[in-house]
């Protein structure tokens, strides 16, 4: 205070050394509460990250493919693929069971696949987007594709996975029902981002850095990230961990958190080379002029559902990275979900997990379809009385469905019943006074309606695994062809009986969905001996067609108009 009363204004020298003060006693206190970290930090070194059962359905190279065990006990037709991305492990999606986003999923019932990319070697250097994407990734597609039975399938991209995940859509838009991805850069136009600035090619060439350490290391790319925030990445999460020793949940997860952080893998060289060159400094993917394989990456085959999902406090991929992509697709069902939140963050967050896995849940379930097995068991009752059977699941109510039967005048029924076929069978039953059966044979399922006129049979064929083991393991069987035995079928004697039997061929039913090479190795006969066996079979049961479900509409009814394709 000066002799009049009014406040002194201080000398610049002394507000330095004000600040200089300061600066040094927040650094003494956070070196002094670092020091007696590890202590309380005993004991967390075994803390387990990435619980949820799963097991490995496909490798090549270093790379597996899981898939998770699920948490309902039926899932959504439509598989969800994640694609994580190429640094650091995949667990951080599934890093503990309250905070998993793998979890979330499996919770609201989706069948939910994981890439899990794994550490290069050597060898592996010269690996590109090429080899990522149109052999790695597409060869999990097509092993997804392959078990669920569907021509495509949901896919969901982390980071760098998601970039990866958008050119894959571009390239094989047939094989992509939905697209989401997380945190993920699509756009380097000056979008202010400290990525786009320090990869900018006037400071920085990759090629230095492959041409030296061939694959890019680990702790190369775990500097430059801890870099962009120094004082965060050091300092200040000790100081926040040391505020908080005594909470034995914080420390569990601060130390899985850095256990993740300092768990990284390198990256092959030349695809990391690819990403700053082509994604990062030259801006080729969201100018629509990327090529990989000499085939043009053209953003507008993006025409299926698309959802960003977007951390409003992301440092590493800011938002404007990101939202611009929307406006070169050619989908028109573009969804944006912002968050504040951090790159990390929308994985880990108590926020997220509350705020937004719950709607990103019920959006993959918007872009499936039907419930697979009760879809195709209304179909077949459509197919025998001509009237239509609607079938609806939620996410909430994952095990329990909707059905809806009804001509085209009015609603005869509607219920909620357990999503379990003898469930759907007795409902359809009750009210239609039918019988329906089901059947599972080598090429597919059969769905019997038993009316006073007699049998008829619809065959599905290429259901996927998912959907047979459904059947076999949950069904409780009801033939209502059981008044024929295989002998019965002209040209079956006991001796061929038996041998058909033995390969678990046990009904005239499930002769009729057979194909003809089978029956005719098991039975030791000719195969045109057998293709007759299974047309009479066929015509005993009253089976007068066969429906491929990997179509949209198998059965080529337009529900809406209620009217069949000539």
């Amino acid at each position: 205070m000066t002799d009049d009363g009014r406040s002194r204004v201080k000398t610049p020298l002394e507000v330095f050394l004000s600040v200089q003060q300061a600066v040094l006693e927040t650094a003494t206190d956070g070196i002094r509460k670092a020091a007696v970290i590890p202590n309380g930090l005993k004991g967390t070194a075994s803390t387990k990250v990435g619980q949820t059962p799963s097991e490995v359905v496909y490798t090549e190279n270093k790379l597996e493919l899981l898939r998770y065990e699920p948490l309902t006990e039926h899932q959504h037709p439509v598989p969800v693929l994640i694609v994580y991305a190429l640094i650091n492990r995949p667990y951080i999606l599934d890093l503990q069971s309250d905070r998993s986003i793998v979890r979330r999923l499996l919770e609201a019932g989706h069948d939910v696949y994981l890439i899990d990319w794994h550490e290069p070697s050597r060898l592996d250097r010269y690996l590109g987007l090429q080899d990522y994407v149109n052999r790695y990734i597409d060869n999990c597609v097509d092993e997804v594709r392959e078990r669920s039975g569907r021509d495509a399938i949901n896919v969901f991209g982390y980071c760098m996975g998601g970039t990866m995940s958008t050119i894959y859509a571009a390239l094989h838009p047939e094989k992509v029902n939905a697209l989401a991805v997380m945190a993920t850069g699509l756009c380097f136009e000056d979008t202010g981002g400290v990525l786009e600035l320090w990869g900018d090619e006037k400071y920085y060439d990759p090629r230095v850095v492959t041409d030296t350490y061939g694959n890019v290391p680990s702790e190369f790319l775990a500097a430059g990230f801890d870099l962009m925030d120094p004082v965060s990445n050091n300092v200040t999460k000790y100081v926040h961990l040391y505020d908080h020793l005594e909470n034995e949940d914080f420390v569990k997860n601060f130390a899985r958190m850095e256990r993740w952080l300092t768990d990284g893998v390198d990256m092959a060289g030349k695809v990391y080379a690819e990403f700053i060159e082509d994604i990062y400094q030259n801006n080729l993917l969201y100018e629509n002029e990327l090529t990989i394989g000499g085939e043009h990456v053209d953003s507008t085959n993006i025409d299926m559902p698309l959802l960003q999902i977007l951390g409003e406090r992301d440092h590493l991929v800011l938002p404007e990275a990101s939202k611009p992509f929307n406006d070169v697709v050619a989908s028109d069902d573009v969804t944006t979900i912002e968050y504040p939140s951090g790159h990390v963050g929308l994985a880990m967050s108590n926020g997220v997990h509350r705020d937004v896995w719950p709607e990103v849940a019920e959006w993959f379930l918007e872009q499936s379809e039907h419930p697979m097995l009760a879809d195709i068991i209304g179909q077949g009752v459509e197919k025998a009385l001509g009237i239509d059977v609607e079938t609806d699941v939620t996410v909430g109510d994952v095990d329990e469905i909707e059905i809806g039967i009804g001509d085209e005048n009015s609603e005869i029924a509607r219920a909620v019943v357990r999503r379990d076929a003898t469930a759907i069978e007795t409902f359809l039953e009750d009210v239609l006074d039918i019988e329906v059966g089901l059947d599972s044979g080598p090429t597919g399922i059969a769905v019997k309606v038993k009316t006073d006129e007699g049998i008829k049979t619809t065959v599905f064929e290429d259901i996927g695994e998912a959907i047979r083991t459904e059947v076999e393991e949950a069904v409780e069987h009801v033939d209502v062809a059981a008044s024929y035995e295989l002998e019965d079928v002209e040209g079956i004697g006991p001796t061929y009986a038996e041998r058909l039997r033995s390969a678990g061929i046990d009904s005239v039913s499930e002769l009729a969905i057979s194909e003809s090479a089978h029956i005719a190795e098991v039975a030791k006969t000719s195969e045109k001996l057998a293709g007759g066996w299974i047309g009479r079979a066929q015509k005993l049961v009253g089976a007068e067609e066969s429906v491929n479900v990997g179509r949209k509409n198998p059965t080529g009814v337009d529900r809406q108009q209620g009217t069949e394709d000539d």
